[in-house]
């Protein structure tokens, strides 16, 4: 989004949200970050973006909803578990086999939330290594920007249903029964450090050799999200792994990783073994500072090292390559795995030419020394002529040896036209213009070529882009069916506990050796108990919502409808009457009848309550 799209009182909020809770959401896509915002808008009854930094002034308390609504912590244990199977089967051993038996394994599980993830790939590496090798060697650094989603990862005890993911038999293992919940178990618990951290703001954590963050940089925007990927690169190890969501891709940083399983969202950190990393490298042995200006030369030096049309390589003073130009990985068919390995490891020493022995020398009088006219066969008909020249680096300040640069001019098309020149100039013209003309296809070729795949980035960053906003979406909505499942069963124990209220009134009404009649302001009967049942022969389903004057029942009901409308309005609080009746039985009873109101929790009158007893029987 452009700085001319972006809301001006939304920006207001979020600089008014980094000043005072250092919360800093100005990297978030502004799609997401907006709905999440309104939401909370909707809750407090606010329409606009100012009206809403005003509440928060007077409500600082609504900052922690505010922020459990944009930081939507969703995740699971073994979420999408085929690519925890991948994780398990083919880079922990990896990571394993790279390292001697005693040196730590070091995981950074970056947007941990409420922890599963972390406890997830402690799992792993204690399965993979056994406990006690794992209590003494793995550190699973886990971290993320919402304090109150770290506080309950600490506590390490999830419920029935946060487990349900993992398999059975690994449950069993790692997790302690404690009160109906599920507690991780001390050893494994020990292996993982929580804390907080602002992948946008904070240094990342260093010498990583697996980093996980799943469906996280998703919520940034583009520039934002290149700046964490280049954060992440520092943070990895040398071919260390990087474990993204199934929501996203690498396309700002492609030049930075390389792609391990693409569909299970796994890519490896690339050494390029430049200068950079050197001197880096150089500093950091000798506790010298790097300053930036630093860097941004070596950044030159080595973007025109990089691109030199020359072949160019780079051996210590111990014959180690430890830079090699893209000509000369092109020309020698050379990998970036091949930076750092000994030059007579590769094939490159002995062929076109023995480099050995001119090192050597060079080694010993440091002296520039060229070998002309190298004969090269690439092939079975074509060859190649090259002028290999070896010249010693020398540390100005010690006249001392640091390494050996080797160039490889290639000559051939200079044999070429030594040869050539016995033909007519005519076909030389001829051979020039045909070239040129085939330049000139090549380069619109190359330029069709260019737009087609620019077009082509620019479609799938799109379409990453649209993913990550279908997967926010996705958490949004899976948070939401938390929330009302949660809504769900506060309603199914409060509808338990009023059946049991019900249950118990109905207990106590059949319990009463009296009649019990309730009417509504109307004289609609509510409540007709077993005793009337039994006085009057009608069942409380033939009488109830009808009205009261309407039984036909031998119960004289007319002296009693003044009174009850006395009650109703308010002139009278209660009457007592004894009436003459007939029960169902057909006998004759002195029936005393007393009302009284219903009131409601304000005492406002909702109704009248007859009490109904028999008294003596008469004579018929």
């Amino acid at each position: 989004m452009s700085s001319t799209e972006l809301n001006p009182d939304l920006e207001n909020l979020l600089e008014y949200i980094k000043r005072n809770r250092g919360f800093d959401f100005s990297g978030y896509k502004r799609t997401s970050l907006t709905r999440r915002i309104h939401k909370r808008m909707q809750s407090v009854r606010v329409q606009s973006y100012s009206d809403y930094l005003d509440y928060l002034e007077v409500h600082p308390d609504e900052f922690v909803d505010l922020f459990n609504t944009i930081l939507i912590n969703v995740t699971t244990f073994f979420r999408d578990p085929q690519a925890w199977e991948y994780i398990a089967s083919e880079i922990i051993p990896q990571i394993i086999a790279s390292k001697q038996p005693t040196t730590p394994v070091r995981v950074w599980s970056a947007g941990c939330a409420s922890g599963e993830e972390s406890y997830t790939i402690a799992i792993l590496l204690a399965e993979a290594l056994g406990i006690e090798e794992y209590t003494a060697r793995v550190k699973v650094f886990a971290t993320d920007v919402d304090v109150d989603a770290i506080n309950y990862a600490r506590q390490a005890h999830y419920n029935s249903k946060q487990v349900e993911n993992v398999p059975p038999h690994l449950v069993d293992k790692y997790f302690e029964r404690v009160n109906g919940r599920y507690l991780v178990q001390k050893e494994l618990r020990r292996g993982v450090i929580f804390g907080r951290h602002d992948l946008v703001q904070d240094a990342p954590i260093s010498k990583i050799d697996l980093l996980i963050c799943r469906n996280t940089i998703m919520y940034f925007n583009t520039e934002t999200q290149a700046k964490i990927l280049a954060r992440f690169h520092f943070a990895l190890n040398n071919n260390g792994f990087l474990f993204l969501g199934k929501a996203e891709m690498l396309f700002s940083r492609n030049h930075s990783y390389t792609t391990v399983d693409l569909r299970e969202r796994v890519f490896t950190k690339l050494g390029h073994g430049s200068m950079r990393d050197l001197l880096l490298n150089i500093a950091h042995s000798k506790s010298q500072q790097v300053t930036p200006e630093m860097i941004d030369k070596l950044s030159i030096y080595e973007a025109g090292f990089e691109v030199d049309p020359l072949a160019q390589i780079v051996v210590d003073s111990n014959s180690i390559v430890i830079l090699a130009n893209a000509e000369a990985r092109n020309l020698f068919n050379l990998n970036l795995k091949d930076i750092g390995r000994p030059l007579q490891d590769l094939e490159l020493s002995y062929r076109p030419v023995d480099l050995r022995s001119p090192i050597d020398q060079v080694r010993s009088n440091h002296r520039i020394i060229t070998l002309k006219e190298v004969e090269w066969s690439i092939a079975e008909r074509e060859i190649r002529y090259l002028d290999v020249q070896f010249t010693p680096l020398l540390d100005e300040n010690i006249d001392e040896l640091i390494g050996i640069k080797i160039i490889f001019i290639d000559v051939t098309r200079f044999k070429q036209l030594q040869h050539d020149l016995v033909h007519a100039n005519q076909e030389l013209e001829t051979a020039y213009e045909e070239l040129q003309s085939t330049n000139e296809e090549l380069e619109t070729t190359n330029e069709e070529l260019q737009s087609t795949v620019e077009e082509l980035e620019t479609t799938n960053e799109e379409l990453q882009s649209t993913n990550e906003e279908l997967e926010t979406m996705n958490e949004e909505l899976q948070s939401t069916n938390e929330e009302l499942q949660t809504i769900n069963e506060e309603l199914r124990q409060r509808s338990d506990e009023l059946n049991q209220a019900n249950s118990f009134l109905e207990s106590i009404l059949t319990s009463l050796r009296v009649g019990v009649v309730v009417l509504n302001p109307d004289l609609q009967i509510l409540i007709w108990n077993r005793k009337a049942e039994d006085m009057w022969g009608l069942r409380f389903d033939e009488v109830f919502s009808k009205q009261f004057i309407s039984l036909d029942i031998n119960l004289p009901i007319q002296p009693l409808l003044q009174p009850l409308r006395a009650i109703i309005s308010g002139e009278s609080q209660n009457y007592e009457v004894v009436l003459n009746a007939i029960n169902r039985r057909g006998r004759a009873i002195a029936c005393q009848v007393i009302c009284t109101p219903l009131y409601s929790n304000d005492l406002d009158i909702k109704g009248v309550i007859l009490v109904m007893e028999q008294q003596q029987q008469q004579q018929q």
